[in-house]
């Protein structure tokens, strides 16, 4: 093969043939998939058909691969263009024609540039940085942060007897609402709440703020076998499953770590609307029931009742 390079480490006769072996495979790799298209075609029996296609399939197959071999071995004979351009195949865009409209090689170059120079003066500023000595010792620090008052968490440790007199309140504010508190794990505070006959809520509580609610049919069993409150089985019913979940968006609306008091109450006060569930229509539409379910969602502020498609 002569050696027809005008261009250092590049011959470009190999080149040529190398992409004419392109051609031929994609040529190759053509027959084959007409060969699967058109199947056993052109024979009275179905043996001559099948002999006939699997003949016709393995002379495409190795035509694909001579062609293939063929390939490989004018890839080595092309040889590699030597690298002049530091930033590897982006040195590909200068050769772009229109290099006056689209002027990427020469911004990339400067970004480049821009980009060392950076890295440069920050590494000479982290030097200059580390040899500056600090004016404040450990010592110093650890006198002023003993000076410095911390400040308390107070609204998240409350005493038992406080959260028991809240809850107290509640259950009297609302006589169609029953509150019954138990402590089967230390100090978090559990609600069993009855709303008349319609349901029950599982209120789990950590001091006085609400972590997480579950709201049950009225009928439905909320014990477990050992008698304790069942605070991760859901309702069977989807009513009161869509009720759980307005609920714990309830929870993210109702938010004042300031006075969780306040929170508990308003919480409660929201959960008592639900005290007609099945008897308050649609504020929007005005129906009873759409998709089977009654209205499930209670604005926050005004407590009325909406569809849940309604309400947007």
């Amino acid at each position: 093969m002569a050696d027809g390079a005008l261009s250092p480490g590049v011959n470009l006769e190999a080149f040529s043939q190398a992409i004419a072996a392109i051609q031929a495979l994609r040529s190759s790799v053509t027959r084959v998939f007409d060969c699967l298209k058109d199947g056993m075609r052109n024979k009275e029996t179905l043996e001559g058909r099948e002999k006939g296609f699997v003949a016709a399939f393995q002379e495409s197959l190795h035509s694909v691969s001579r062609d293939l071999g063929e390939l490989e071995r004018l890839s080595n004979l092309v040889g590699k263009p030597s690298e002049n351009h530091p930033l590897h195949n982006s040195g590909l865009l200068s050769l772009d024609p229109v290099q006056d409209k689209t002027p990427l090689y020469s911004q990339l170059l400067q970004a480049y540039k821009w980009s060392n120079k950076l890295q440069y003066h920050a590494g000479l500023a982290s030097g200059l940085l580390n040899q500056q000595s600090l004016k404040r010792s450990a010592n110093q620090m650890g006198v002023s942060a003993k000076r410095r008052p911390k400040a308390q968490p107070t609204t998240l440790v409350l005493p038992s007897q406080y959260v028991d007199d809240v809850i107290s309140r509640i259950d009297r504010m609302f006589p169609e609402m029953s509150i019954q508190l138990s402590r089967p794990n230390g100090s978090s505070a559990m609600l069993l709440v009855t709303l008349g006959k319609v349901l029950k809520v599982i209120v789990v509580m950590r001091s006085l703020f609400i972590d997480r609610t579950i709201v049950k049919g009225y009928n439905e069993n909320v014990y477990t076998e050992d008698g304790k409150l069942d605070i991760w089985s859901k309702s069977n019913y989807q009513v009161f499953q869509k009720v759980t979940d307005h609920a714990t968006t309830a929870l993210l609306h109702y938010q004042l770590p300031q006075m969780p008091d306040v929170v508990v109450r308003s919480f409660m006060t929201w959960l008592r609307s639900y005290i007609k569930l099945f008897q308050a229509p649609c504020q929007r539409c005005g129906k009873f029931l759409q998709d089977g379910l009654p209205p499930t969602w209670r604005d926050f502020r005004t407590l009325e009742a909406f569809h849940d498609t309604c309400r947007q």
